[in-house]
């Protein structure tokens, strides 16, 4: 015989030949040689080394110990008083009945969404992240929800998580702020058959979610497509001349034009702008050569208008003169006047009658 102490908080398993034949709480025992004992802490989860369904068929044992069971579509959430202690797959598990309280919540994976009694805190830490799916939104964002290929429903901005299964989840999303996209280098021709590269650029944002993501393929692309075909259709029905003295009206044109088309994809146009037009080599040096002779045109009539008024203004002065002697008298010597202040010095030959021409010129 030999001697057996069990702690306080313990449980011994007595087994003869591999088979239990006594449980031991508490206290000091006497047991044969030829048994062995098997010493479990309550305060931890039952593993024992033989099958557990073998061992519960003692009743003493089954009496000490809980026993949970989780199925293969089942995951089983373990609380160690009150706090989480690990996650249960497909199983069955068994606990002492004593000073430590085991607690389990367990969760049926064939439905794709977490129920409410699943810890939140657990999930946004990762503690569950090998059986769970997650998707986030972002505040500018808006999604939708596809299960095995069918659309389940839109997602606003927030994290989103979904069990691990045999359902196949995916989440397409979009920007739902303004957006601006620049297009450039689009060649157009103008009703009377002149090549020009025009850069425009177009603000939008998404309007209808499901149109935009679900009715339409690659919307954007189709906008870029439709922005172009509303801007040769425009351009196409001006000549060049109409074209560049109505630039401005041009883009009032497009957006009339592709609102409707637009709003087909999900989409509201909010503005459209040309930015530039880039006219070939050949048509720029025809262009610089126009604005040179209108620039000189304009040049010439004003010289002619400044000639005239010139010439008119020396009739009404001549008219003047010819009316009044004193007039012509003060014009003449104002003249005089101009023609000394270009003179420094006089040199008189000839005599007196140099200062006697000049007396009857200044004096009467």
């Amino acid at each position: 015989m030999k001697r057996v102490i069990i702690n306080s908080n313990y449980v011994g398993l007595v087994f003869k030949n591999k088979e239990l034949t006594n449980v031991l709480t508490a206290g000091q025992y006497w047991i044969g040689f030829w048994e062995t004992v098997e010493v479990f802490n309550m305060s931890q989860p039952f593993f024992p080394s033989q099958e557990l369904n073998v061992l519960l068929q003692n009743e003493q044992l089954s009496e000490l110990l809980e026993v949970l069971e989780v199925k293969d579509y089942e995951i089983a959430l373990l609380y160690k008083d009150g706090n989480f202690n690990q996650s249960l797959t497909a199983g069955k598990f068994a606990f002492w009945n004593g000073a430590t309280e085991y607690t389990a919540i367990k969760a049926d994976m064939r439905s794709l969404y977490i129920g409410n009694d699943i810890d939140k805190n657990l999930i946004e830490k990762g503690a569950l992240a090998y059986y769970i799916r997650s998707f986030r939104v972002e505040a500018f964002e808006q999604g939708i929800l596809f299960v095995n290929g069918m659309m389940e429903r839109t997602l606003g901005p927030g994290n989103y998580h979904f069990w691990k299964n045999s359902d196949t989840v995916t989440v397409v999303k979009t920007d739902m702020r303004q957006i601006t996209a620049d297009i450039g280098g689009q060649e157009v021709l103008t009703k009377d058959k002149a090549q020009l590269r025009i850069n425009f650029t177009v603000q939008y944002k998404v309007a209808d979610l499901v149109k935009a993501l679900v009715e339409n393929k690659d919307f954007e692309k189709q906008l870029y497509t439709q922005m172009q075909m509303a801007l040769r259709e425009i351009t196409g029905r001006l000549t060049f001349d109409e074209l560049m003295e109505n630039k401005d009206q041009i883009a009032k044109n497009v957006m009339a034009a592709a609102v409707e088309k637009a709003l087909q994809l999900g989409i509201e146009l909010l503005s459209f702008g040309v930015k530039d037009i880039i006219l070939p080599g050949d048509v720029k040096d025809i262009m610089n050569q126009v604005l040179i002779a209108e620039k000189r045109a304009q040049a010439n009539s004003i010289m002619r208008r400044e000639e005239t008024a010139s010439t008119r203004s020396l009739l009404n002065t001549a008219k003047l003169m010819e009316e009044n002697a004193m007039l012509f008298k003060l014009k003449e010597m104002e003249y005089v006047e101009k023609i000394a202040e270009k003179i420094h010095t006089i040199s008189l030959s000839g005599g007196g009658q140099v200062v006697d021409q000049l007396k009857q010129l200044f004096v009467k």
